[in-house]
């Protein structure tokens, strides 16, 4: 029995995303290579990238990271460091809104 498109992970039938990058490779087994510079989070990491260095972009900043056999075959945006999305309740922005948003119900006990 052939597997259809259905019993399939979707990951399994897509293939994996390969971006093309602009790699440099190491001409001498000393010299040093400028880290490639990306914001291709959702690019594969493949075992030809062992060794090298990314930096990746977060949506603000670029982060460098060096490549290593236990990250082949995850994403590279999954090793970047991201801004939160809680992060404006710990500076008060969401709590200031929300105070300033209320309406103010009437007092029917008599009471301040």
């Amino acid at each position: 029995m052939q597997p259809t498109r259905l019993l399939l992970k979707r990951s399994v039938w897509k293939g994996p995303n390969l971006v093309p990058l602009p790699i440099v490779w190491p001409k001498t087994a000393g010299e040093k290579v400028p880290p490639v510079r990306t914001q291709a989070r959702s690019a594969t990491i493949l075992p030809n990238f062992v060794g090298l260095r990314f930096e990746i972009h977060n949506g603000k900043d670029y982060h460098l990271m060096s490549i290593t056999e236990d990250m082949v075959g995850h994403k590279l945006g999954e090793f970047a460091p991201y801004v939160h999305p809680g992060w404006r309740i710990v500076c008060g922005i969401a709590t200031a809104n929300r105070d300033r948003n209320r309406t103010r119900k009437p007092n029917i006990y008599g009471k301040k």
